[in-house]
C-alpha cells in the first residue's frame, strides 16, 4: 500500500508522524508523495482540508484517513495514542470506504472560468463594505441579497460555518448543498428567505454580482480576493471524497460528541 502523512506541524504530530512511518515500514507500506493511495491526516480538521486540496486532483484515486492531536474532529476517526492499533487494522483489514459529496464552483470572470472543489463550505464576502448580490435557482431570480456575506456548505461542512449561522445539520449521505445567510440587510429593495435553502443534487445556484466590488472567496481555508467576478454558479459536484473507514464512527455519533457531549453506556 502506498501512502502519504500530512501533518498539523506542532511537536506532538510530527512525532506521530515518525512513529507512524516506523510503523508502517515494518508492515510493508510504501511511501509515495506523489501517488499515494492513502493520504493519512495527522492534526485537525484543518490539516484534513489541507491534506484534501493538496490532492484534490487525485480525488477519484485515493482514500483519507484521520488522526486527530487535540479535541474531537470530524473527519478524524482516530487518536493519537491509538497509532499502532490503526496500522494494524491498515495491515489486515478490508476497510469500509465511505464517500462524502463536493461542493463545486465557477467563477465567471472577464479573464474566463475558474472552477474549484471544497469539502465544507465556500464562502463570499465583500471587502470594502456589504456584498451585494442576486441569487438565482436553477437560473431563475431567487432574492436579492445585501449583507455580510453567503455561504455554501457541502452535507458535510453543514456542521461547521452553516451551523453557526443557524443552518441545519445535513447527513453526507444526502447529496446536497445549503445556502445560508451571513447578516442580511432587508428592505423594499433587498429581500431574503432569511433561513437557510438546501438544493438537491440536480440543481444549482448562481450568485450573481450587482455592483463593481472586490470579493473575498474561501474555499475551505483557502483565501482568494478579485475584483472581477461576474457570478459564481455552485452545484453538487459528480466527484466525491472517500474515507476509508477501519471501524465505525457513525455521523451522528460524530454530532452528538462534538456539541452535546452525552455519555452513552
Amino acid at each position: 500500500m502506498k501512502y502519504v502523512v500530512i501533518d498539523r506541524g506542532d511537536h506532538y504530530s510530527k512525532r506521530l508522524v515518525e512513529k507512524f512511518h516506523e510503523l508502517a515500514a515494518a508492515k510493508g507500506f510504501e511511501r509515495d508523495d506523489e501517488e499515494p493511495e492513502k493520504v493519512i491526516s495527522i492534526g485537525g480538521d484543518g490539516t484534513l482540508l489541507q491534506a484534501f486540496h493538496m490532492y484534490v486532483h487525485k480525488v477519484d484515486e485515493i482514500s483519507f484517513v484521520g488522526v486527530h492531536t487535540g479535541h474531537l474532529g470530524f473527519y478524524a476517526d482516530w487518536q493519537g495514542h491509538e497509532l499502532e492499533e490503526l496500522v494494524e487494522k491498515m495491515a489486515e483489514a478490508e476497510p469500509r470506504y465511505v464517500r462524502y459529496p463536493l461542493a463545486e464552483i465557477e467563477l465567471d470572470t472577464p479573464l474566463g472560468a475558474a472552477h474549484y472543489m471544497s469539502l465544507n463550505e465556500f464562502t463570499l464576502k465583500g471587502v470594502d463594505g456589504t456584498l451585494v448580490a442576486q441569487i438565482n435557482i436553477n437560473d431563475e431570480l431567487f432574492e436579492m441579497f445585501r449583507g455580510d456575506g453567503i455561504v455554501i456548505s457541502t452535507p458535510s461542512g453543514s456542521t461547521a460555518y452553516n451551523k453557526s449561522l443557524g443552518g441545519a445539520v445535513i447527513h453526507p449521505s444526502i447529496s446536497s448543498l445549503q445556502l445560508a445567510e451571513i447578516a442580511s440587510i432587508n428592505n423594499r429593495v433587498y429581500r431574503t428567505l432569511g433561513s437557510s435553502v438546501v438544493l438537491p443534487q440536480h440543481h444549482h445556484c448562481d450568485i450573481i454580482s450587482r455592483k463593481d466590488q472586490r470579493l473575498l472567496l474561501t474555499v475551505d481555508h483557502i483565501n482568494i480576493q478579485r475584483n472581477d467576478i461576474r457570478s459564481i454558479r455552485c452545484n453538487v459536484s459528480d466527484k466525491k471524497v472517500c474515507f476509508a473507514r477501519y471501524r465505525p464512527f457513525p455521523f451522528w455519533n460524530r454530532v452528538r460528541e462534538a456539541f452535546l457531549d452525552y455519555d452513552v453506556k
